[in-house]
Order: C-alpha cells, then sequence, then structure tokens
C-alpha cells in the first residue's frame, strides 16, 4: 500500500523535530556531555512532588473540568495578577492545558481559516511553524539579528504584515537565544498590532527566569489595549522543574478561552488531576525554589558565555532562559557541520542552529540547564576542538 497517499498533505510537509533528530544520533554512546535538551536539571521540588503524592493517596484520580479544577484557576489568576500585573476571571478567562504545547495548538486552531498568516520571530522554539501549517495556515517568519540580541524589532514586523496576517507568535525570554524584549520594543509591536488588528499569541514559559535586575519582564498582554488581543500562554515546565507533569495555561477574554475549550474538551478532555494538584502547591508556595534555580542558572550562564567569547565563538549575554546560542561562522562550518563534528570529535551534543529556521544557520544552541562540572568539561572540549579547526 502506498501510504504517502494516505496521510494528510499538511502533515506530509511537516518535518520531523530538528532537535530530536539530531539527539537520535546521541541515543546509546557512551560518554556524551549534553548541551542539548531544553529541561532544567533540577529535580521538582519536593515540596510540590509531596502534592502529587498526597493527592493521590487522597485517591484524587478522577476527571476535572474541561478548564481545569477551580482552586488551581483561583491560583493561576492570582499569580498571574501579581506576577504580570494583568487581571484574568479565574472561572471564564483560565483554561489548563497538557503543557504549553497543547495551548498553541488549540489556541491555533481556534483563530485560524485556512490561508491565515501567522507571523513569528526566528529563531524559534521548533514546533512554531508546524504548529501553524497543522492547523491551515500560513507560517511567515520574520529573522531577528544577533546584533539586536535576538530580539524582534517593530520595524521588521511592520515590513511581514499583509492583508493576510492574523495572528502574531511572541516567546520572550526566547528558546533557543535567550532574548528577551524591551517595553520600547514591544509598545511598538503593540501599536502594529492593533493598527493591524492582530492577535497575538504569547508565550511565556520562561518569563521567571530573567537574569537582568534592572529589567523586569513586561507582557504585550499589560499594555494598553492588548490584553483584549492577547493569549497568555504560561505553564510550569521551566521556572518549577516541572516538565514531566505536562502542565500550562491559556488566559485570554471569555470568548477566546470558549473556543480554546471546545477544542480542549474534544481532544483533551482536561489536563491531569494529579499534575493540577501539584501545580496549585507550586503556585502557593513555589516562589523559593524558583529564585534558587534561576540563581544558579545566572551563575551558569555568565560562566558559559565568557568561556564561549574567550574561545573566539561570539555570544551576546542572553537576557531570561537557559540557553546560549553561539556565532560559528569564523570556523568556516554549518551549523551542522560544526555540530556533528563536535559530537564525533569532543562527545559534546550541542543543536545546530538551523533546528530553530533558517535564520538558526551560522550558531548553535547550548543548553546550560546542567551542572557547572558539566560545563566546565564541556567548554575545555569545545575549546580544544575550536582550537583544532
Amino acid at each position: 500500500m502506498d501510504y504517502s497517499k494516505k496521510i494528510a498533505r499538511q502533515v506530509v510537509s511537516v518535518p520531523r523535530s530538528g532537535i530530536r533528530d539530531f539527539f537520535e544520533l546521541v541515543q546509546g554512546r557512551e560518554g556524551i556531555i549534553s548541551l542539548g535538551v531544553g529541561e532544567p536539571d533540577f529535580v521538582t521540588p519536593w515540596h510540590i512532588r509531596e502534592a502529587a503524592i498526597y493527592s493521590l493517596e487522597q485517591g484524587h484520580t478522577s476527571y476535572t473540568s474541561n478548564l481545569g479544577l477551580p482552586d488551581l484557576r483561583e491560583s493561576i489568576s492570582r499569580y498571574v495578577d501579581d506576577f504580570f500585573h494583568i487581571k484574568y476571571e479565574a472561572q471564564s478567562e483560565v483554561l489548563v492545558t497538557v503543557g504549553v504545547s497543547e495551548a498553541i495548538d488549540i489556541a491555533l486552531r481556534a483563530l485560524l481559516d485556512p490561508g491565515d498568516e501567522v507571523i513569528y520571530h526566528e529563531p524559534c522554539y521548533v514546533s512554531y511553524s508546524p504548529s501553524i501549517v497543522m492547523a491551515y495556515g500560513e507560517a511567515v517568519p520574520v529573522e531577528t539579528k544577533k546584533r539586536d540580541g535576538f530580539s524582534l524589532k517593530p520595524e521588521a514586523l511592520a515590513a511581514a504584515i499583509t492583508p493576510k496576517s492574523r495572528v502574531l507568535m511572541l516567546n520572550f525570554p526566547t528558546n533557543p537565544t535567550g532574548a528577551t524584549a524591551s517595553r520600547e520594543d514591544l509598545e511598538g509591536i503593540a501599536k502594529l498590532c492593533i493598527e493591524h488588528d492582530l492577535m497575538v499569541l504569547s508565550d511565556e514559559i520562561y518569563c521567571e527566569l530573567r537574569y537582568d535586575a534592572d529589567e523586569e519582564h513586561v507582557s504585550i498582554a499589560s499594555l494598553p489595549g492588548m490584553r483584549e488581543r492577547t493569549i497568555l500562554l504560561h505553564g510550569f515546565s521551566k521556572a518549577f522543574a516541572m516538565t514531566g507533569f505536562r502542565l500550562g495555561y491559556a488566559c485570554a477574554p471569555e470568548p477566546i478561552i470558549e473556543a480554546m475549550m471546545k477544542i480542549h474538551q474534544y481532544s483533551m478532555l482536561c489536563a491531569p488531576i494529579t499534575s493540577q494538584m501539584a501545580a496549585i502547591e507550586a503556585l502557593e508556595n513555589g516562589a523559593e525554589a524558583v529564585v534558587k534555580m534561576r540563581d544558579s542558572y545566572h551563575q551558569r550562564r555568565d560562566f558559559v558565555v565568557k568561556r564561549l567569547n574567550e574561545m573566539g565563538l561570539e555570544c551576546h549575554s542572553p537576557g531570561g532562559a537557559f540557553y546560549v546560542f553561539p556565532d560559528v561562522r569564523k570556523t568556516g562550518l554549518s551549523s551542522k557541520e560544526f555540530a556533528m563534528k563536535l559530537l564525533d570529535e569532543e562527545n559534546v551534543a550541542a543543536v545546530p542552529g538551523t533546528a530553530f529556521g533558517d535564520s538558526g544557520e551560522g550558531f548553535l544552541r547550548c543548553c546550560y540547564a546542567t551542572s557547572m562540572e558539566e560545563l566546565r568539561l564541556a567548554m575545555d572540549k569545545m575549546e580544544a576542538f575550536v582550537g583544532r579547526l
């Protein structure tokens, strides 16, 4: 049977994740130092794990409301008000999802008609373009520049807007570059969104992991005229080290949440109750653990950026997340060539920048969410490798 004729065209056209493709090459190899998978190296704090265990001991193993546990939505509403300075009604403007990935998927499906354009800044997380395509939208990447710290500039966005533009996707701090957005740039972007009637999906999963004390995180949803046209996406994976709990949430005006909930209830039904009960504990009592993890990442960021620049791989100091994005073009190797040779010769795994879009060519994503001991060894090995080129 010719299965190529049985599979939907928009799925056939979607490439496999460049991150996962690269790390399939790593599987089974001995002695690998991985700077690749974007996951905290911390175990979920004990009090959060204990809340999950206790929920099972109490027999909480049922479905929840499609929107999520009321107590969790109340906690999310308070947290978003405190952290982002935006008020959302817990019972009608908050939807608990199976990770931010599901929230992105159902938000796009709720907003797009076939052929609608979605603008996003690149390099970007690997799922954005495929998620747009699978929602029958047209993906429109806007390249961000090293000289701008890989932040999206309003003038670059303005040049990409057409009469078919419907949605703008933002991700600050950014995976893979660690880029952040200034209030000034966000205000310029907001003005364009209002002028051209764009909806915004703002993926802020790394927002607690900001390292520049003089710049607090600003959500575009908090700016004048933007709450009504923004879907704020957030979750627990990164700041609370809860990747395996697979829990996220969306905050938006009630009609948008209602549309997203329709898709959610027929596909996922609800997020796991155990994860939801653990998330309540995280939001209510997890702030101290978040600060400790962030301070550790801050130390590692400074170390890795310094070492990369010293070995001749120019690297900006990212304002957030836990990635660096060094420029490897001076070596004469492509991103993939550099990553493959580094893996083969030094057993250090990092992700080619092209996994995050064509504009990632010439760069390498290194995740520093690993121990200082491993980072020191990885930098020593990378320096030796670069020295031989």
